[in-house]
């Protein structure tokens, strides 16, 4: 019988809608529910980035359907830091292999920070969230695992060891059966949905070789070669196997909703072997599932991983999105579509878009902030000056938080896109100008002497100026202005192109700016 409840995107025409396709689904199946649970969840094994909050995006979207709809929701994440430590990630000591096996929680942070391993990667994500204002009740597994809320869930499993072999051997072709040596029979035998912590060394390298029936279990560790026999009642050290633990904790927490990546939502995958084991195990109906496509990113290289060391978590996203605006990026696709979040030029746009659709809000275009911020070095009294000239009228409280932002992309994540004035004069390019191109030169180097006190109208009016000819027409006259702005840009920064010029000689260091314009 199929007891997997993957939802079907195909139903859905319009797909803005999707999550109110999914909640009016939630409501059909369990409409006398008096609370609707959503979950998500992460195993704290490395940063938790940006591609794990899509996870928490996808159910805050349906979470926010079912309260549309008038129905009294939650959203729990659930920290499985409970879960073994698997292999050190990059940027983590060698050393922390003596701790392979151990739960994460028991771990200690490489960095000696927080109070445990997981608790880093915890921390940040947890700030991201309020920062995001998105309102999540968490569940610290290790905390509930050791206070024997799950105590009978745990010999509930285990009392039912033979009918969960058969169901994840039922999972199993042949082939892959042949591939890993299984045979049947002894798996069923063998077989133990839980592992123990050792009481000798605190990892999971253990082999169970008894169970009483109740709640006790004799165990083989295989590190110190000891035996134990343990009350399961008293000693929580036991943690039930993922594809059982999962269907677990749907029925504990009355799941009606979960999302998750295409590694759960494979054919005979996580998801759909956990349904089976919901219902055969716990008599309880999967909740409905939505698969989420991969988000990728620009600028940074291949794609992230955690493990890999390399990852983004979503606060360090808030380091150049306004938190609105990355909320708009992961809301706007429904969870069947991939889409890219930018590290490089590319971000740009994303700001344009999100300020088009926002037009009340008047807010200071991304790429102003850069440019503008650091023609003016980040002071951001001399940039409220610059958009004053300009006749915009930005809150203080949009021109502050928005160079904030510019100023973490350029400087952290695009350095080679800074521009800062010449150290030494041209010499190379000015061997390249013409008698007249560098007379040009000379009559903006004698205004900018004369005129120190110059606003910025002034000044563009002054660089429009010099190029003028009463000969030119309007397309000659706009040709030899471009060729004379290419002149100026690479005589103070080295470059083709720059950010808006009157702005630029206004708020760059006069002194500096005449030293390198002088060509004699």
């Amino acid at each position: 019988m199929e007891y997997s409840r993957k939802f079907d995107f195909s139903q859905v025409k319009n797909k803005s809608s999707w999550a109110s396709a999914v909640a009016d689904e939630i409501i059909a199946a369990h409409s006398d529910k008096k609370l609707y649970t959503v979950a998500a969840g992460i195993s704290p094994s490395g940063v938790v980035h940006f591609g794990n909050f899509r996870d928490i995006a996808t159910a805050y979207m349906v979470r926010s359907a079912l309260m549309e709809k008038g129905k009294k929701t939650r959203l729990i994440f659930s920290w499985d830091n409970f879960d073994r430590f698997r292999k050190v990630p990059a940027g983590v000591p060698e050393s922390f292999a003596e701790h392979i096996g151990k739960p994460l929680s028991k771990i200690p942070d490489p960095q000696g920070e927080f109070s445990s391993y997981a608790e880093r990667f915890q921390k940040p994500f947890v700030e991201a969230m309020e920062r995001l204002g998105i309102e999540i009740e968490y569940r610290n597994q290790t905390s509930l695992y050791e206070s024997g809320v799950y105590d009978e869930q745990i010999f509930h499993v285990l009392r039912n060891r033979e009918k969960i072999a058969n169901i994840l051997l039922s999972f199993m072709s042949d082939k892959a059966k042949g591939e890993k040596g299984i045979d049947p029979e002894e798996y069923r035998k063998n077989y133990y949905p839980i592992s123990i912590y050792s009481r000798f060394s605190g990892k999971d390298l253990t082999k169970i070789i008894d169970y009483d029936g109740s709640s006790k279990v004799t165990y083989f560790c295989v590190e110190t070669g000891k035996e134990d026999t343990v009350d399961l009642s008293k000693d929580h050290i036991a943690k039930i196997a993922w594809k059982v633990d999962w269907p677990m904790r749907w029925k504990h927490e009355e799941v009606v909703f979960e999302p998750g990546g295409h590694d759960h939502a494979s054919p005979g995958g996580s998801y759909d072997v956990s349904s089976v084991v919901s219902k055969e195990i716990f008599d309880y109906l999967a909740p409905i599932f939505v698969e989420y496509k991969f988000v990728g990113i620009q600028g940074l290289g291949s794609k992230m991983s955690g493990s890999k060391g390399n990852a983004i978590s979503p606060l360090e996203l808030l380091e150049v999105y306004e938190p609105d605006l990355l909320k708009w990026l992961y809301f706007r696709k429904s969870p069947n579509q991939s889409f890219e979040l930018a590290f490089n030029t590319e971000i740009y746009r994303q700001y344009d878009e999100y300020d088009a659709e926002h037009p009340e809000q008047n807010t200071v275009p991304f790429r102003q902030a850069v440019g503008f911020g650091q023609v003016v070095q980040w002071k951001e009294d001399k940039l409220k000056e610059v958009f004053k000239a300009l006749g915009t009228n930005y809150s203080d409280k949009n021109i502050s938080s928005r160079l904030i932002l510019a100023r973490n992309w350029l400087t952290k994540y695009n350095p080679s896109e800074v521009i800062k004035l010449n150290e030494i004069p041209n010499v190379g390019y000015i061997e390249t100008l013409s008698n007249e191109r560098k007379e040009q030169v000379k009559k903006l180097h004698n205004e900018l002497d004369k005129n120190k006190a110059a606003t910025i109208a002034n000044l563009d009016a002054l660089v429009y100026s010099i190029p003028k000819s009463p000969e030119l027409n309007d397309e000659e006259l706009k040709k030899e202005q471009r060729v004379f702005f290419k002149d100026v840009y690479n005589l103070l920064i080295g470059k083709d192109i720059g950010p808006r010029l009157g702005t630029f000689l206004w708020a760059a260091d006069r002194e500096r700016v005449l030293k390198l314009l002088k060509l004699q």
